[in-house]
């Protein structure tokens, strides 16, 4: 009886140290964390980006939403904006807007990232003999509500438009600006994936894997070139508020494009991928952290559920 007294004592206090083991190291990640938020929101990296990179900087799908803020913050910073996207009226009202506010200068150049065999000539062009110190890879397109695979409207035409704007327009606009970037030994390209690389999306597969894609992609452009003095960086934010989300307005979760991209640009340097807003870092955080097959259920339910809402209000339209 006393041996078996004291077996269980032994494995009593075996049990206990793995315990508070467990415990430090969870409290070590949560301080870890907390100090990661404070390294790139807090204090962040506010004199990465600006005209020492060079005179130009390039966004893609820059008449609205993150596009329009990050060319209104890159203006801010006295940098010269090339603005692309398919509508020469946004384009030319951007481009104007931002002239008059910030009195620096524009370039526009027209481009539909879905016709991918006659655009690129035409860019290469626009952008010949400009310093360009940054890139924005921003334009994309997502689905019009979740759906499965088969079930897609014109699912034929949404794999090839998902490909060429998600994907093949990253590899393409970098191949474009990097040579030069490479030349100066200093640059910086900036891609926006979305949390669904993160956690993958259910209902949204080809958006998911895109989007994976891009995060692959910057990842290893950064290891390829960050010796040679350019930085790569990809964002893996959740909702913003912008027209491709359709989200009726914006909260403290769901920030405009314009509190997203202050926060986001002071993180240049300083991690080669981020949510790029404080409150998306926890949530990628929390995913991380949890079993996938658990955030796999929360996911596949909150994306049912906004289907569930869209179809409602396309319905009452």
């Amino acid at each position: 009886m006393e041996s078996a007294d004291a077996s269980w004592g032994l494995w009593t206090t075996r049990f206990f140290w793995l315990g508070v083991a467990v415990a430090a190291y969870e409290v070590f990640r949560l301080i870890r964390f907390v100090w990661h938020i404070r390294r790139l929101f807090l204090v962040g990296n506010p004199g990465a980006v600006g005209p020492h990179l060079g005179a130009w900087a390039v966004v893609t799908g820059a008449t609205d939403g993150i596009g329009k803020a990050y060319a209104e913050e890159l203006a801010k910073r006295r940098m010269k904006v090339v603005l692309i996207s398919r509508s020469q009226e946004k384009l030319d009202k951007v481009a104007s807007d931002i002239r008059d506010k910030y009195k620096v200068e524009t370039k526009t150049i027209v481009a539909d990232f879905q016709n991918r065999d006659t655009i690129y000539s035409n860019i290469k062009a626009g952008l010949e003999g400009l310093e360009i110190g940054i890139l924005v890879n921003n334009v994309g397109i997502g689905y019009p509500r979740p759906e499965c695979f088969l079930d897609v409207p014109e699912l034929d035409k949404l794999i090839d438009n998902m490909i060429n704007i998600n994907c093949i327009s990253v590899c393409k606009m970098t191949q474009l600006v990097l040579p030069n970037m490479v030349k100066r030994s200093k640059g910086v390209i900036l891609n926006m994936s979305s949390i669904a690389a993160v956690n993958q999306a259910p209902f949204l597969a080809v958006y998911s894997a895109t989007k994976g894609f891009v995060s692959y992609f910057s990842h290893c452009l950064n290891v390829e070139y960050r010796d040679k003095g350019i930085i790569v960086q990809s964002f893996v934010p959740d909702l913003v508020f912008t027209k491709m989300s359709k989200i009726s307005r914006p909260n403290i979760f769901r920030p405009t494009p314009e509190r997203f991209v202050k926060y986001a640009i002071n993180t240049v340097g300083l991690v080669s991928e981020t949510a790029g807003y404080p409150f998306h870092e926890f949530l990628v955080w929390l995913i991380h952290l949890i079993p996938s097959w658990i955030s796999d259920e929360v996911m596949a339910r909150v994306i049912i559920h906004g289907k569930h809402s869209i179809y409602k209000k396309q319905k009452a339209n």
